[in-house]
């Protein structure tokens, strides 16, 4: 007998003893307990089986695949005034550093024989003109530059008049910034003043040689008349309003004459020396400059004065030290130009041409110069055999090419 057939004995008794009417019914209820012997058989012999949760793969996030990106590329666009520069010649880059005396006769000629910065305009230019007939002539004069000229005027007032003297352009000449002034305190004068820039503006003059910041206070001194006669103070405030009234008619300013006249002889005559310490310069004589420079003044006259508290032996507009002292103490970083090389002061003491070499040498980017065939020479020359430096050259050429760009002529 198997285990199965002991274990089914068993059940079978257990069954029929439990429901004892199932022992009497046949065949069928025989298969019937059979059935139910095994359900409890299976029943009893499979061991439970454990089940367990499937193991689920942790879900992972690719990383995303880096995309290049393109950054773009910046370009700082061309300077013009950098490209004018780098297209011109040596001998066009030296024409502009001269400002120079209109001859009518040959003025035409000359803008391109010489490739001349700009022209000073004096009375003879304006005598017998109309309004008209200057206009057309100036733009002739524009036509002719490969780059636009500074045309330039004294026209401050008073004793100075090159343009309103003559009754075509005005009935009368105008009042100096002294009388202008005594009239009317700053408000007058600087109506004066911005009549004066009107007409200019309407002329095609892009530059007035002005204002004159120096402080005179003795009447017989060369520089009074021509002064506002005002201490410092009140001269850098007539200085600066006016400053800002030809910078928004786009009319170039230039400080005159560094770094201070006062007192002191006409150097269209002879030799000036000013003595005074450079403290006493700078509490009052340089105040009105200052005010000038901060005001955003295009360019500064340099004065043919030995003014010793700077440089003890040579003209202020021939001195390397008085342009440093401009440049770096004073902080100005625009035009610096020379009175006219053609006074005594200079004239007395240099050669024509060794004057306008001296003068550049010195940090000087525009030379108001009458002998300017002679000297444009002479400044060439000593660019060519290295006298001159050239990159000194260039920078003077790029502060000149910028004061017309600020103008509306580039």
């Amino acid at each position: 007998m198997t285990f199965f057939d002991s274990c089914a004995r068993m059940s079978a008794r257990r069954t029929y003893a439990a429901f004892p009417f199932l022992a009497f019914r046949g065949t069928t209820m025989k298969r019937f307990s059979i059935l139910l012997i095994l359900f409890f058989l299976t029943g009893c012999a499979a061991a439970p089986v454990e089940t367990s949760e499937p193991t689920l793969p942790t879900p992972t996030t690719e990383a995303p695949v880096p995309t290049e990106t393109t950054v773009p590329v910046t370009t700082t666009p061309p300077d013009p005034i950098q490209e004018l520069l780098d297209s011109m010649t040596i001998e066009e880059r030296v024409g502009q550093l001269f400002l120079a005396r209109c001859n009518a006769e040959s003025a035409l000629t000359d803008i391109q024989e010489y490739h001349l910065g700009g022209f000073v305009l004096f009375g003879a230019d304006f005598e017998g003109q109309t309004p008209d007939s200057l206009r057309q002539t100036l733009s002739g004069y524009q036509a002719a530059a490969n780059v636009p000229m500074l045309l330039a005027v004294d026209e401050e007032g008073g004793t100075v008049t090159r343009i309103s003297r003559y009754p075509a352009f005005r009935s009368q000449g105008f009042p100096s910034p002294r009388e202008a002034f005594a009239g009317g305190g700053l408000t007058q004068a600087l109506s004066n003043e911005e009549e004066i820039c009107q007409l200019l503006q309407s002329l095609g003059i892009n530059v007035n040689l002005g204002p004159v910041c120096d402080i005179s206070e003795d009447p017989n001194a060369f520089m009074y008349q021509r002064s506002l006669g005002q201490d410092a103070a009140a001269t850098g405030d007539f200085v600066a309003g006016t400053v800002r009234l030809m910078n928004a008619y786009q009319i170039g300013s230039v400080l005159k004459h560094f770094p201070g006249y006062g007192n002191n002889a006409d150097t269209h005559t002879g030799l000036a020396v000013d003595s005074r310490s450079l403290q006493a310069l700078e509490s009052s004589d340089l105040l009105p400059f200052s005010a000038g420079i901060e005001a955003g003044c295009g360019a500064v006259l340099v004065s043919h004065n030995i003014v010793q508290a700077l440089d003890r032996d040579s003209p202020a507009s021939l001195s390397p030290a008085v342009h440093q002292y401009l440049r770096d103490t004073m902080g100005f970083d625009g035009v610096v130009m020379t009175d006219d090389l053609v006074m005594e002061a200079i004239t007395d003491r240099y050669g024509t041409g060794e004057a306008a070499v001296l003068a550049v040498q010195a940090g000087n980017d525009l030379l108001c110069s009458t002998d300017y065939a002679e000297q444009y020479s002479a400044v060439l020359s000593a660019v060519l055999d290295g006298r001159i430096d050239f990159d000194a050259l260039n920078a003077s050429v790029m502060r000149v090419l910028k004061w017309k760009q600020s103008l509306g002529l580039l």
